[in-house]
């Protein structure tokens, strides 16, 4: 396998595998070379995954990593001592309120609250003295309309939703959700052509069928929307051709708007697609082994 080096190297290599994943057709690559490839983004200074080799790790590819050899089901090829690091590199990032980092550069963003949480959770490290904090950061972030931004008082929008409540859902704390609030928030992104946008007046995208979808399965309310017109405008957003899935119908495709369609596709049962959890964004059979915080 080859791949050309970019900030997304290992996010990409994560969207196109769970895709793949999602379609049954896991086949597709050559598991042993997809494993050593993540293996190779380790950075052994700071611990955690870089995007491609000898990058600097960050919480956001360290955890595409973690998910691929979670679903790969190798995640013992992490030797002890490198799973330590690699535990130590995301508590590290958690910094006194309770919110993360993305790396020791020091941006903070909801995103990297959830991405430390389904972390720490796949390989069963979550604590409460990183949850407690973690969620009333959360908590922090939710708005008078029910949504949540990327850090307190910030603008509500529907990928931030998704990171707050996939938290809250993975810390087992959903009680702190303002569901008659958010649910018709997250209601109201369908615009007209079925699709659904990520915050009022834009346009849709079919990356929300992702965001906005997970949130309402999480919530169990996937029957707000009308889930016909948006399967119709994902199908208008397909290259025929050439294949793939792009935001909008004629644009060009890409493999993030791809593995979303199908995500968004799955969720919404399409009868041929694996069935995709909404908080991990994974295989369900995959998040069946991983044990669930706070419960037993």
């Amino acid at each position: 396998m080859s791949f050309f080096p970019s900030a997304n190297t290992l996010d990409g290599l994560y969207w196109g595998i769970t895709a793949l994943f999602t379609l049954k057709y896991e086949d597709t690559f050559n598991k042993e070379e997809v494993i050593d490839f993540v293996l190779s983004c380790w950075d052994d200074i700071h611990g955690g995954f870089g995007a491609f080799p000898q990058h600097d790790s960050h919480i956001l590819s360290t955890l595409s990593a973690v998910q691929i050899l979670k679903t790969y089901d190798q995640l013992e090829k992490l030797p002890a001592t490198k799973r330590d690091k690699l535990v130590t590199f995301v508590k590290a990032l958690q910094l006194k309120d309770g919110s993360f980092e993305g790396d020791r550069f020091g941006e903070v963003d909801t995103r990297f609250v959830y991405t430390g949480l389904s972390c720490l959770s796949i390989l069963g490290e979550l604590t409460p003295e990183v949850v407690n904090p973690a969620v009333e950061f959360i908590a922090q972030c939710s708005n008078f309309d029910g949504a949540y931004g990327m850090v307190p008082g910030a603008e509500s929008h529907a990928a931030q939703v998704f990171v707050c409540v996939g938290a809250l859902a993975i810390a087992n704390r959903l009680d702190l959700v303002n569901k008659d609030m958010l649910i018709p928030w997250l209601s109201e992104r369908q615009v007209k052509g079925g699709g659904l946008n990520g915050r009022p007046e834009k346009l849709p995208d079919v990356c929300y069928s992702w965001w906005v979808l997970s949130s309402l399965s999480i919530l169990q309310s996937l029957d707000c929307i009308d889930q016909e017109a948006l399967r119709q405008f994902i199908y208008t957003c397909q290259d025929a051709v050439n294949g793939g899935i792009s935001d909008r119908p004629d644009n060009q495709t890409d493999v993030y708007h791809t593995l979303f369609g199908i995500a968004g596709l799955s969720l919404m049962g399409f009868d041929d697609l694996e069935p995709i959890d909404p908080v991990y964004c994974m295989p369900k059979r995959t998040v069946l082994t991983i044990e669930k915080y706070g419960r037993k």
